[in-house]
């Protein structure tokens, strides 16, 4: 990632113009980078207090960051665009779901924010213009299949280790 600090601008002048991009600016800095650790340069978001929630808060963080994703889409972002930020966002969710490690995770991958810089990168360099409804469509509901594969398997971890520490 180019830039971390909160303030710094990610989105051009024509792009802050625009009503949902600036929703997609401040929703991306609220989940990765609106609170800094004191007495470092650590910064962090809602996506790394929503991992402290077993299972629901990466749920809930994965949609969040699909919502994100879909506004791009609308934006002009073309599937190759997409593919890359929901490759991100599969990438924080999966290592996200890991109890402790996926929260260490979440401190320094910043899934949207990378998006948020794909997004304007691509932006100024016209060449994210395309259809990417169906493509959506389909990489979203083999996010929701891995998501809930990705639960059942730490489900059946977890039971396997309830059952070990029980004998």
């Amino acid at each position: 990632m180019k830039r971390i600090i909160d303030d710094d601008p990610v989105l051009n002048e024509t792009q802050r113009k625009s009503p949902e991009l600036r929703w997609v600016d401040g929703a991306s800095r609220l989940l990765d980078t609106r609170f800094k650790i004191p007495g470092t340069k650590i910064r962090f978001g809602a996506d790394f207090l929503l991992g402290l929630l077993p299972g629901a808060g990466d749920f809930l963080s994965m949609g969040l960051s699909g919502l994100l994703i879909a506004t791009m889409a609308k934006q002009g972002a073309s599937p190759k665009l997409v593919v890359r930020m929901l490759l991100n966002v599969a990438i924080d969710t999966i290592v996200g779901s890991i109890p402790i490690l996926g929260n260490l995770f979440d401190l320094f991958f910043k899934a949207n924010y990378r998006n948020l810089e794909l997004m304007q990168s691509y932006n100024e360099q016209g060449k994210h213009r395309g259809r990417v409804w169906p493509l959506i469509v389909g990489i979203i509901l083999a996010m929701t299949l891995l998501f809930i594969a990705t639960a059942w398997l730490l489900f059946l971890i977890f039971d396997w280790l309830a059952s070990f520490f029980a004998t």
